[in-house]
């Protein structure tokens, strides 16, 4: 526990530091080594390979790591940490345990999968194509989880200690304050929306001397327009011409958040009775978790009931199969979201080349990924060594994001009632960064600093 060589607390920014993903924040103490999130670095190539270089600190030498929420971005690492020498505990809440479990082991799976399909067709310029890590890495992570409640105090040593707070941004997303040697600093995590389909706003902080705080969409101010709105026009547009529509999707939260607003538009008439197909293997799961943790969210029970009854789960590759070749029209909901991979891929191949039948992003498109190049007008994406005509209609629905536009964050942040020694912008895109820099300064006063990657800073 105990680190004689470290006189100071610093904190170094290994992961998204300057990008979205890859969260890693890195707190250095006399005490102990706390890693807050331990996320995969997504998107551009230049990212994704970073994934395989050495971790840039010993990884035995890390005493502790806190995860804000379950998303890959911030605990897909994991298992590659620990096959590399982490031994200490990973801290959570009773949510983000259970969905951190599917995901990670949902990850094994697709990048063993994908290997694989990688090896058979001969398109990797490795031999052979290894997944980063394996099924059996992942169990092996999930024996060091341990869960703590929200909104109570926990100890880790006699100078530091924490808290969880909910922050709205998927099931069992916290905002971690920690009072380290007598001063608040804060890790916002990703910060959820002040109104959301599926849960309860997020809680505020009302101290940090220093504050870890993400922009995503710092940049940006989200519609107002109720999502049903935006969302039944696209749809009708689609069926009307006899197409089909693919939404791609993180598979908890988004998924969920989806399913409730396409049962809510049929229940209504706004869109006519179609085939909803949820395409990803923790889709039932992630159901089942919101039942068992009623006071995360909103929903009531009836209500998640009668979603899972109009949409139809699908769990084995020979269903993805035979739904691809059922030309009716449908509406499938499938991961990854951005993308990047999984079952989602085997439908966008079929899916583009039918000018009847939509994509439809339905959350933030990181650059580097094929989301963000459809977005951005692509006439083709590379998919598994070929490329794909884009011929089918791409539209965007906005109004659905599960990260706090500009005006949420400056809101989120403005309960803090005293003036923060430093604040650190993180998980933004530049622009994003330096934006919400400027504007955050402007609107408190406050010392903003965008650090770079691998940046190390004395805190005191």
């Amino acid at each position: 526990m105990k680190n004689p060589s470290q006189t100071s607390v610093s904190l170094q920014f290994l992961g998204a530091a300057g990008t979205v993903t890859g969260s890693k924040h890195l707190l250095k103490t006399p005490d102990m080594n706390i890693l807050v999130d331990c996320g995969l670095f997504q998107g551009l190539k230049a990212l994704r390979e970073k994934n395989w270089q050495p971790f840039p600190f010993p990884p035995e030498n890390i005493d502790v790591i806190l995860l804000t929420h379950a998303h890959l971005d911030h605990t897909g690492y994991l298992p590659a940490l620990i096959r590399n020498g982490f031994k200490g505990k990973i801290i959570m809440t009773p949510p983000t345990k259970s969905i951190a479990e599917l995901i990670l082991l949902d990850s094994a799976k697709l990048q063993e999968e994908d290997a694989e399909f990688a090896n058979k067709r001969g398109f990797s310029k490795h031999h052979p194509a290894l997944p980063l890590y394996t099924e059996d890495d992942v169990l092996k992570t999930l024996q060091m989880f341990t869960t703590l409640f929200e909104d109570e105090w926990h100890t880790l040593s006699d100078n530091i200690k924490f808290r969880f707070q909910r922050n709205g941004h998927i099931l069992g997303a916290s905002f971690i304050e920690m009072d380290c040697f007598g001063k608040r600093i804060v890790f916002s995590g990703d910060i959820g929306r002040e109104h959301s389909p599926t849960l309860p706003p997020p809680d505020k902080p009302l101290k940090a001397d220093f504050l870890v705080m993400e922009s995503t969409y710092g940049n940006r101010l989200h519609p107002t327009m109720p999502a049903t709105e935006q969302l039944a026009p696209i749809v009708n547009e689609a069926l009307s011409s006899g197409g089909s529509i693919l939404i791609p999707s993180f598979a908890i939260g988004r998924a969920q958040d989806l399913m409730a607003l396409l049962t809510e538009l049929e229940v209504t008439h706004r869109i006519p009775e179609v085939a909803v197909y949820l395409d990803t293997p923790m889709g039932r799961d992630a159901t089942e978790i919101f039942y068992r943790n009623p006071h995360w969210h909103i929903l009531d029970k009836g209500h998640i009931s009668e979603i899972s009854k109009n949409v139809r789960l699908v769990q084995k590759m020979k269903e993805t199969t035979e739904v691809i070749r059922d030309r009716t029209p449908k509406i499938v909901i499938a991961a990854s979201g951005m993308l990047t991979g999984g079952r989602v891929l085997h439908y966008l191949a079929h899916f583009l080349k039918d000018t009847r039948n939509t994509i439809l992003m339905s959350g933030f498109q990181a650059a580097g990924t094929r989301g963000r190049a459809l977005l951005e007008g692509a006439q083709e994406v590379k998919m598994y060594g070929q490329y794909h005509r884009v011929r089918c209609r791409i539209r965007e629905l906005t109004t659905l994001s599960g990260h706090a536009d500009q005006g949420e964050l400056i809101r989120w942040a403005g309960d803090i009632k005293n003036t923060p020694e430093k604040v650190f912008l993180v998980h933004g895109e530049p622009d994003a960064l330096d934006t919400f820099r400027v504007r955050l300064h402007d609107a408190y006063g406050w010392n903003v600093i965008v650090p770079e990657l691998g940046q190390e800073e004395v805190l005191f």
